[in-house]
């Protein structure tokens, strides 16, 4: 697999990845999955398809996956993508680190729920309404043991 598709795949997996934690169309969800998947099969460098204009005959993108792929080759971007992401303070950006929490899980509790601190997350956690979100692939005993080596590294006040 090429970088540019593999890059582009995995920006793909993000967005349905936002999409679903936002509860959003599934069959727009699986439209992302299934353009990725076939990215990550696809034979050659997909800047050399676009170029070709021969996107659509990918399985799986269709004119507006098309459109995002051509902008990505552009831009090295999708405007997309970006308008899905809020913009996170470093320190909850840095959750990603902890095991199972995703980009796009991140996004989520910051945006949607107003988790700001790791006592909010820790809250979050031990009420057991985190293993409720789309994405969450860790146990909770996992996730309370890395928030607690966390606050042990972290400089004191």
């Amino acid at each position: 697999m090429t970088e540019t598709n593999k890059r582009v795949a995995t920006l793909f997996r993000a967005m349905a990845d936002l999409l679903e934690t936002r509860r959003e169309n599934p069959h727009r969800i699986r439209a992302y999955r299934r353009a990725a998947d076939s990215l990550e099969r696809l034979g050659e460098d997909v800047a050399g398809v676009a170029r070709r204009g021969a996107l659509q005959q990918i399985p799986g993108i269709g004119r507006d996956l098309s459109a995002k792929i051509e902008e990505f080759v552009e831009t090295g971007t999708v405007q997309a993508h970006e308008a899905l992401m809020i913009p996170l303070p470093v320190e909850v950006s840095e959750w990603a680190t902890l095991p199972g929490l995703s980009q796009a899980v991140i996004q989520h509790l910051y945006g949607r729920l107003g988790i700001r601190t790791l006592t909010d997350l820790e809250t979050l956690v031990r009420s057991h309404l985190l293993r409720t979100l789309p994405g969450v692939a860790v146990s909770e005993e996992e996730l309370l043991a890395a928030i607690r080596a966390r606050r042990r590294s972290e400089p004191s006040p």
